[in-house]
């Protein structure tokens, strides 16, 4: 990967609708060397897909938290399944530290958080303990 791949990626995570025309003007390479170089990236999974920027505001969800969760030893997969099955959740990560898992979710207000935590979360067999973090702002690269 080289400057102009850099470059590319650059412009596509500012808008991923931009056409190729455009991503080669805007690069400064011909459309065939973006083209050729756009279907490289994506064969070796840097570019693993396109997708849609939504603002959860928007939504009616602008209450996000981050919901820190200890969990029982070797529950990890079915505790992944369950919380990735929560509407809520936006990411499920297994990190390392004082607690196991981090849940990034999003809710429309404090009681909504509140009942998603208290009557969904914890109520998960593998679910020893939790940490509730709010999120006051958040920017996004």
């Amino acid at each position: 990967m080289d400057a102009v791949d850099r470059a590319l990626l650059d412009v596509l995570r500012a808008d991923a609708r931009v056409s190729v025309r455009e991503l080669a003007a805007q690069v400064g390479v011909s459309r065939a060397s973006a083209y050729s170089r756009l279907a490289r990236l994506r064969a070796s999974g840097v570019i693993r897909g396109f997708t849609v920027d939504i603002d959860p505001t928007a939504l009616g969800l602008g209450l996000p938290a981050y919901v820190h969760v200890r969990i029982k030893q070797n529950t990890w997969k079915t505790f992944r399944e369950k919380a990735w099955a929560l509407e809520e959740a936006v990411h499920v990560a297994l990190v390392a530290g004082d607690f196991d898992c981090v849940l990034l979710v999003r809710c429309r207000d404090a009681e909504h958080l509140r009942s998603l935590v208290l009557e969904k979360v914890q109520a998960l067999p593998e679910v020893l303990a939790t940490q509730t973090v709010l999120v006051f702002e958040e920017h996004s690269g």
